[in-house]
């Protein structure tokens, strides 16, 4: 139903933003505002972007809850797509996306309406700690006994596949 809305009002509130923007200036002008917002707006979205994965990437690499950086990255994304839509008011909601003090009142708005039961990362039974060894893991070489001829080996007198050394 909300999206549906959207879909309904977000056009409606951009063709009278246009027609009273272009009355009150004139149409170059009006014209010249919106592909200027779009061309900062792109300049912000990609360092921006660029820090957000910064971020994500050291959250995952300290094992740390990757959710806010996750959610800033994809509100980011989020402000690219209304900063590339021509219009004032998806423009106006892309730069306020772009806002930290904005995407963390965004979060933690739908942090309070969302139940986390569970965060595992690398999945069940996944080692932590990448020098630890797990104790099911055998390792092992192997030779093809089937393929010992075609390398100027003898023929084996074992029973032909696989086998373990």
């Amino acid at each position: 139903m909300w999206l549906f809305l959207a879909f309904v009002f977000v056009p409606m509130i951009e063709i009278a933003l246009f027609i009273e923007v272009g009355g009150a200036i004139g149409l170059w002008p009006t014209l010249a505002i919106v592909v200027l917002t779009a061309m900062l707006g792109t300049v912000l979205v990609r360092t921006q972007g660029a820090l957000a994965i910064g971020r994500l990437r050291t959250s995952f690499s300290t094992l740390e809850d990757p959710s806010r950086p996750l959610a800033d990255a994809a509100m980011i994304l989020i402000a690219g797509v209304l900063l590339l839509t021509p219009g004032f008011f998806t423009d106006a909601v892309g730069f306020a996306l772009l806002m930290p003090p904005v995407r963390r009142a965004v979060f933690d708005f739908v942090r309070r309406r969302v139940r986390v039961e569970s965060f595992e990362m690398g999945g069940p039974g996944a080692r932590h700690d990448p020098r630890q060894r797990r104790a099911d893991i055998i390792e092992a070489e192997y030779e093809d006994l089937d393929r010992a001829e075609d390398f100027g080996h003898p023929p084996s007198d074992r029973p032909s596949g696989w086998t373990r050394h």
